[in-house]
């Protein structure tokens, strides 16, 4: 190729002077309209794109002030605007209480959360909350009030400081339970912070539950297999109490109630003689829940006529309350909650019915329910546990 045709070449930078492309680019510039492409500065057959428009700020409409004010861009460099949290939810912009508009979550004041922290033996890390406390309805004479200065023990010690002692809480959390007037000693309510108790001989009531201030008490709740009889020995050589409670160094304990032995369950045991009394005794109308498993199908109105009585040899008995748990192809699972302590009562009432029981398990004494405890286990009753317990017979 000459040199004045490589000048002209349209690939060629040295051309660019050229008459030709002169000519072309003059055209373009003036007479180009619509549908026709414009080529490169350099020549060429290649399609010449136009730059793209300049974009504008980025503004997001929901974060925007007055309704489109620019935002900085963070494809720029900018910082994106603090976004506000749940900005894009429906009826964030709306006042509340309008229709649309988010609800406001419930806030815990500070008098609900103190409450909370405040409930005696609130900190305690076993046992198990049972809430309110329910005492047995019993009629009493009328209430004397006690001038709190009887009440005071010169060589006591301050109240506050035994119910710390004995896991309440701490001893400033105490003197506010003091002060709220939802404090006890001896049936009497005590306001005044000085007041001094004998720990040994003191009756202590915190929101109606009782203290135990006796550390020799003992009160267990045991999981009692099938098999094993409800005694502490047995002549005949069968699995007992006993042979579950061997940690329990020469500690005399007393079973509160019997289960024969096919029955399993919830069994108290307790060196408390006056509560194991109170417990059994049938003014106190102590309730017990059982799980009964019988052969289905069962038929309706049976369950009524369990809770309005059946003749026994012994007399009437009825449940308390009967419940359908579940049912299965052939069996049938119940609940039923009776006050009586007659022997082998739940078989009894079920055989009068035509129902014989295939499986039996109390699951409840009073307040104090089984839960998820092992069969065979043994535990300790929470310092709450046994404060319900002992307010459920009045004590």
């Amino acid at each position: 190729m000459t040199q004045a045709g490589r000048q002209g070449s349209p690939r060629n930078g040295s051309g660019r002077n050229s008459a030709g492309h002169q000519s072309a680019r003059t055209q373009g510039a003036g007479g180009a309209g619509r549908g026709q492409r414009d080529f490169p500065k350099g020549g060429g057959d290649r399609p010449f794109k136009r730059p793209k428009p300049r974009e504008e700020a980025f503004v997001d409409p929901d974060l925007a002030p007055g309704g489109g004010a620019p935002q900085p861009d963070p494809r720029k460099g900018g910082k994106p605007a603090a976004r506000k949290p749940g900005a894009r939810k429906p009826g964030a912009g709306k006042v509340p209480g309008t229709p649309g508009a988010p609800k406001a979550k419930p806030r815990v004041g500070a008098g609900a959360a103190k409450a909370a922290g405040s409930r005696a033996f609130g900190s305690e890390r076993f046992g198990q909350n049972l809430g309110p406390v329910r005492k047995p309805a019993r009629k009493r004479g009328p209430r004397q009030d006690v001038p709190q200065s009887e009440l005071h023990d010169a060589d006591g010690v301050r109240l506050q400081k035994v119910m710390a002692s004995a896991g309440v809480a701490s001893r400033r959390v105490c003197e506010e339970m003091i002060a709220e007037g939802r404090v006890e000693v001896d049936g009497q309510v005590v306001t005044e912070l000085g007041v001094r108790v004998d720990p040994k001989t003191a009756v202590i009531h915190v929101d109606g539950l009782r203290i135990q201030l006796d550390e020799n008490m003992v009160y267990l709740v045991f999981n009692k297999p099938k098999g094993v009889v409800s005694t502490m020995e047995d002549p005949d050589g069968r699995p007992c109490i006993s042979d579950f409670i061997r940690h329990q160094h020469g500690e005399r304990l007393f079973h509160v109630g019997r289960l024969d032995v096919a029955t399993e369950g919830l069994l108290l045991l307790t060196n408390d003689g006056e509560l194991a009394n109170r417990l059994t005794h049938p003014s106190y109308e102590v309730p017990k829940t059982y799980l009964v498993q019988v052969r289905g199908p069962f038929p309706q109105g049976v369950g009524a006529q369990l809770k309005a009585g059946i003749e026994l040899e012994d007399g009437v008995a009825a449940v308390d309350s009967f419940r359908l748990v579940d049912s299965t192809p052939g069996h049938v699972l119940i609940e039923v909650v009776l006050h009586s302590g007659k022997n082998r009562i739940v078989r009894r009432l079920f055989d009068a019915v035509g129902f014989p029981v295939l499986r039996l398990v109390r699951v409840k004494v009073g307040p104090i329910g089984l839960g998820d405890q092992r069969q065979g286990s043994i535990r300790n009753l929470g310092k709450q546990e046994v404060g319900h317990l002992l307010a459920s017979v009045g004590l």
